[in-house]
């Protein structure tokens, strides 16, 4: 399902971008699944495992205000068979391999009125490697533009075959780079259904929601079903999944 220029570029700029993959009654499907998870957050208490929200100035969470779900395939069985669907499957496996599994799963509704998700960052540093075997994947619900906040990446930063430094920040949750050169950057505008592939070496990032308007998105991330990771292993975390073969 991958062209050679297509496996090209991937090696080469560190990306891919899949216009319109999953459309129609597929798409209004997911979107309800995730709507019915926003409307979940306005009754879950502040500290349940898996929910975080959006924090004020005093790193104090906003309840009616929901920032990210970790481990949504976890939690919510129904994102897994997103995860599970051939069109996406059918090309991570000319870059990974017929037996697949997925882990980190994670749901960003980036909601208006104050939505973020994610600084600067590679995605192998909270991973503790640098493996070229890892593909996170993004894929956008609704349309994604710069108001509303999408993604930004670094064509070919993967290939530095670094993991810069990343530093926390009191205003949000994780650690990020801190220097980025403008100029390089790719604000990567979509429109929902929208697929896209990313080495978990290269930088990447988001604008923050200025809009009226949500911009849902699910990030998670290939490996072959092979591939040890430390902290992420097959028997023992509960947000590693097979996908594909054995």
């Amino acid at each position: 399902m991958l062209t050679s220029l297509e496996i090209k570029q991937f090696q080469d700029e560190g990306f891919l971008v899949f216009e319109n993959l999953i459309q129609g009654p597929k798409l209004e499907h997911y979107l309800e699944v995730f709507n019915d998870l926003v409307k979940r957050s306005l009754s879950t208490p502040i500290g349940t495992p898996h929910w975080s929200f959006e924090l004020n100035e005093n790193r104090e969470q906003n309840p009616d205000l929901l920032h990210k779900i970790q481990g949504v395939c976890a939690l919510e069985s129904k994102v897994l068979d997103l995860a599970k669907e051939p069109v996406i499957l059918d090309r991570v496996e000319p870059l990974l391999g017929e037996n697949l599994d997925v882990f980190g799963t994670k749901f960003f509704p980036k909601l208006s009125g104050g939505g973020t998700s994610v600084f600067w960052h590679q995605d192998n540093f909270y991973f503790g490697t640098q493996s070229d075997e890892i593909i996170s994947c993004a894929i956008y619900l609704q349309d994604s533009d710069i108001e509303n906040g999408c993604l930004r990446i670094v064509p070919k930063s993967h290939l530095t075959d670094e993991i810069a430094q990343h530093h926390s920040k009191d205003d949000s949750y994780g650690s990020w780079v801190e220097t980025i050169d403008e100029s390089q950057v790719v604000d990567v505008v979509v429109p929902a259904g929208t697929v896209v592939f990313f080495s978990a070496n290269l930088l990447h990032g988001t604008h923050p929601n200025t809009s009226q308007r949500s911009r849902y998105s699910t990030a998670w991330h290939y490996i072959p079903g092979s591939l040890n990771l430390e902290h992420f292993p097959r028997d023992g975390y509960d947000d590693r999944h097979i996908v594909r073969g054995i």
